[in-house]
C-alpha cells in the first residue's frame, strides 16, 4: 500500500483464548483515536479437549461472534485490518478448517502468532498507553491459555516470554469442580510457580522500575480489590491478592462468588487467573502492579500503522538476522535487484500481492543464511534457522513461508514441502520460489557486473527472458544452469524460455 493510499481507519481483532476483541481506530495527526470497540467472552480454550479438538457449540459461538465483527469490518480495505489468533488457535488440531471459516466470517485473513510475538505486541500496546514509555517496565498479561511477561523500555521489548498457563486452562485444571479451597489454590499457585521458574532469574536480574498489568484478568482483579475496599490505593499488592483469595475461599464455590466489581462473564475463570497472579508476584518479587488499558489489540493497531508508514518491525528483523549470521549483503542486494525486476514483470499475470513481493525480497536477503552453519545443504540449514528463530513481527504462517522459500531456492523444487501451507497458497509459493531460484541462478558467479537482462515477458504458465546479444554464449555456465532450471520448472507445469 503506497503512502498516499494509506487508510485513515484501521482495525485490530484479537482472537484470544478467553475473549474476542475488536477495535477500530482512526488516525488524527500523530494521535490514534478509537472509534469503535467490541468484546465478546467466547471462552475458546474451554472448548478445546486434550486432543486439540474444538467443541462444536464453542465453535458456533466463536463464528457467530466473528460474523458480528465482520459486519463492521467488511467495508475496510484489505491491509487495513489485522486479525491475530493466540494460544488456543496455536493448539487447535483442526485449525486450518476453523481459520477458513473465521476468515469467511470476518472478510479478512487471520494470522496465528507465536507466544513471543504476542508478548511483543502486548508490550507495544501497553507502552503506547502509559504516560512515560521510557521507564523500564515489567509487563504481565494473563490470557485464557497463556501468560506473557515482558521487560521493555520505550517501544522495544528487552525480554519477552510466553508461558503455557492461563485463567481458563488453570481454572479447568485446578478448580474443575468449582470448589474454592486452600488446597486447590495451593496446587494452582505451585503449578504456576513451576512454569515461572525458568524465567525468574533472568527477569529479576534485568530488573524494572515499575510493573504493569494488561488483559481482562488483571483489570478484573484490580476492579474487585478496589470495589471491595481491600486496598483503595492505586495498583495491586501481594497482600491485597492474598486478601482476595481468602474472601474467595470463604465463598466456597465459583458459583457462589458475589464480589463487588466481579462480572458474571469473568466469574467462571477468575480463580485460575488469581492463582497465576499470586505466583507471579511471589516469584518475581513484584511490590505493586498497575493495570494498563493497553493490550494486545492496541499493540496490533500500532504495529499495523507502522507497517503502513513503512516502519515495519519485520524489515528490522530481517536486517538483524542478516548481520547476526554474517550473510553476504552485497550478494543479497544483487539477487534482490534482479528478483524485483522479475516480480514486477510477473506480478499481474501470476497474481502476486504486495505482501508476496515483500516476502520474496526478505527471502532474497536471507537466502544464504544457512552458510553460517555449513556449505553443504545450506538451503536446509537456512530453512531450519528461519523455522525456529524468534522473528519479531512475523506471524507463524509468514515465518513458515519465509523458511520454505529459502529451502526451495536451490536444488530440487519439491511441491511436497509446501504441504504444511494452506491449499490456496501452494501454487503462489511455488511460483514465488521459481522466481527466487532464477534470481539466485543469474548471480551464481558473484561478480559485480550486472546481468544484461533486456526483456522479461510473462506468460500465464511461465517466463521468457531476453539477454543482450551473445551474452549467454559468453557465459556457458549460466546457460547450462538455465537449461537445468528449465527442466525443473517443466516438471511443475511452468515454462522457462530464454535467448
Amino acid at each position: 500500500m503506497t503512502p498516499d493510499r494509506q487508510p485513515d481507519t484501521v482495525a485490530a481483532v484479537d482472537l484470544g483464548s478467553n475473549s474476542f476483541h475488536m477495535i477500530v481506530a482512526r488516525r488524527h495527526g500523530d494521535e490514534i483515536l478509537k472509534v469503535d470497540r467490541l468484546k465478546e467472552m467466547v471462552r475458546l480454550a474451554a472448548g478445546l479437549d486434550p486432543q486439540g479438538r474444538l467443541d462444536p457449540l464453542v465453535e458456533t459461538r466463536a463464528l457467530d461472534c466473528l460474523q458480528r465483527f465482520g459486519q463492521r469490518l467488511r467495508r475496510l480495505p484489505r491491509g487495513s485490518v489485522r486479525v491475530v489468533g493466540t494460544n488456543t488457535l496455536r493448539q487447535m488440531r483442526d485449525g486450518e478448517r476453523f481459520l477458513a471459516a473465521a476468515e469467511a466470517a470476518l472478510g479478512h485473513p487471520v494470522e496465528i502468532i507465536a507466544g513471543r510475538e504476542e508478548a511483543r505486541l502486548i508490550h507495544l500496546g501497553v507502552a503506547h498507553a502509559v504516560a512515560d514509555p521510557g521507564a523500564r517496565s515489567l509487563v504481565m498479561d494473563i490470557g485464557g491459555g497463556s501468560t506473557e511477561f515482558i521487560i521493555g523500555e520505550r517501544l522495544e521489548p528487552l525480554l519477552a516470554e510466553s508461558l503455557e498457563m492461563g485463567c481458563v486452562s488453570f481454572t479447568r485444571r485446578h478448580f474443575a469442580d468449582g470448589a474454592l479451597t486452600p488446597r486447590a489454590f495451593a496446587a494452582a499457585e505451585l503449578h504456576a510457580g513451576q512454569e515461572l521458574q525458568p524465567i525468574v532469574a533472568v527477569f529479576r536480574e534485568a530488573g524494572w522500575t515499575r510493573a504493569l498489568g494488561a488483559s481482562g484478568t488483571i483489570l478484573a482483579i484490580d476492579r474487585v480489590v478496589q470495589a471491595s475496599g481491600i486496598d483503595e490505593a492505586p495498583g495491586l499488592t501481594l497482600a491485597a491478592l492474598h486478601a482476595l483469595r481468602a474472601r474467595m475461599i470463604d465463598h466456597g464455590h465459583i458459583d457462589h462468588l458475589e464480589l463487588p466489581g466481579l462480572s458474571d462473564e469473568r466469574r467462571p475463570v477468575i480463580a485460575g487467573g488469581l492463582a497465576i497472579l499470586i505466583a507471579a508476584f511471589e516469584a518475581l518479587a513484584i511490590e505493586r502492579l498497575h493495570p494498563s488499558d493497553g493490550a494486545l489489540r492496541e499493540g496490533v493497531v500500532h504495529d499495523l500503522l507502522g507497517r503502513l508508514r513503512h516502519e515495519d518491525v519485520r524489515t528490522r528483523t530481517i536486517h538483524h538476522l542478516r548481520r547476526r549470521f554474517a550473510v553476504d549483503a552485497v550478494q543479497a542486494r544483487r539477487v534482490q535487484a534482479t528478483l524485483a525486476r522479475l516480480v514486477a514483470a510477473a506480478r499481474g499475470r501470476w497474481g502476486f500481492a504486495e505482501e508476496d513481493a515483500e516476502r520474496l525480497d526478505w527471502a532474497a536477503e536471507l537466502h544464504e543464511i544457512g552458510l553460517a552453519l555449513a556449505h553443504g545443504r545450506y538451503h536446509r540449514h537456512g530453512e531450519y534457522i528461519l523455522s525456529w528463530a524468534d522473528l519479531p513481527g512475523f506471524s507463524q504462517p509468514e515465518q513458515r513461508e519465509l523458511a520454505l522459500l529459502v529451502r526451495l531456492h536451490r536444488r530440487a523444487l519439491k511441491p511436497k514441502l509446501l504441504e504444511p501451507v494452506r491449499d490456496e497458497r501452494r501454487p503462489v509459493l511455488l511460483r514465488m520460489a521459481a522466481l527466487l531460484r532464477l534470481a539466485v541462478l543469474l548471480h551464481r558467479s558473484r561478480t559485480p557486473e550486472p546481468v544484461p537482462l533486456e526483456r522479461i515477458e510473462t506468460r500465464p504458465d511461465g517466463l521468457v527472458l531476453g539477454f543482450a546479444p551473445d551474452w549467454l554464449e559468453a557465459h556457458p555456465l549460466t546457460r547450462a544452469d538455465l537449461e537445468t532450471e528449465r527442466e525443473e520448472w517443466a516438471r511443475h507445469g511452468l515454462a522457462l524460455d530464454f535467448a
